[in-house]
């Protein structure tokens, strides 16, 4: 009778030490592995994206662009046309002094060198003020076009969860992109809704 009553004993305090013991077959059957959820689309996420834009080609090739340039390159074609002619005086001097500076006298040689020489200079002077001018000409251009090119910009990144946009109009190594894939690039659709926008009419005043 006390070997029954103790092991009752044993048995009611591991019951109650470690819990009834489950059934061999009780176990819970497995549970699937949880599926990942459904990313959302980028522009519900937020600016995530990397993009990349030729600016450079941006500005050129927008409508406004190829107007404005076209014209500049236009005013500037009499003045490169006066260089090609320079230089082709020069070159034609420093294949006399090649061809005929052996035979010549020594006075015709030195006015024939100091020609050169002046024309040398006054060629290279030209060229530097005619490049410098066109440059400062172009920057203007380029920086009205920017002005109404960066809202457009700023639109079309927000609108395709772009967080990130990166010029890419400077190759590498003078650019800090080396490859771009054709997904990434937007110059095309950002000149597209430039386009657009600038031909759109303009809303009715108040």
């Amino acid at each position: 009778m006390s070997s029954r009553v103790a092991a009752t004993s044993i048995a009611l305090f591991v019951f109650c030490t470690l819990g009834s013991p489950a059934p061999a077959r009780a176990q819970a059957p497995a549970q699937p592995p949880a599926q990942p959820p459904t990313p959302a689309p980028a522009a519900a996420r937020g600016p995530e994206r990397v993009a990349v834009i030729d600016m450079q080609g941006a500005i050129a090739g927008c409508s406004d662009g190829q107007r404005d340039l076209g014209a500049l390159a236009k005013k500037f074609e009499p003045g490169r046309a006066r260089l090609q002619q320079m230089g082709a005086e020069l070159q034609g001097l420093q294949r006399q002094l090649s061809t005929q500076g052996a035979t010549m006298t020594p006075a015709a040689r030195d006015t024939l060198v100091k020609s050169i020489d002046t024309k040398t200079k006054t060629l290279q002077r030209t060229a530097e003020d005619t490049e410098n001018d066109l440059q400062q000409q172009q920057n203007e251009i380029a920086k009205r076009i920017l002005a109404k090119l960066a809202p457009v910009l700023k639109k079309y990144a927000g609108d395709h969860g772009y967080g990130l946009v990166i010029d890419g109009s400077m190759p590498w190594p003078q650019g800090p992109v080396v490859m771009v894939a054709d997904t990434m690039d937007i110059t095309k659709a950002v000149i597209e809704a430039y386009d657009a926008q600038a031909s759109a009419p303009a809303p009715p005043k108040k």
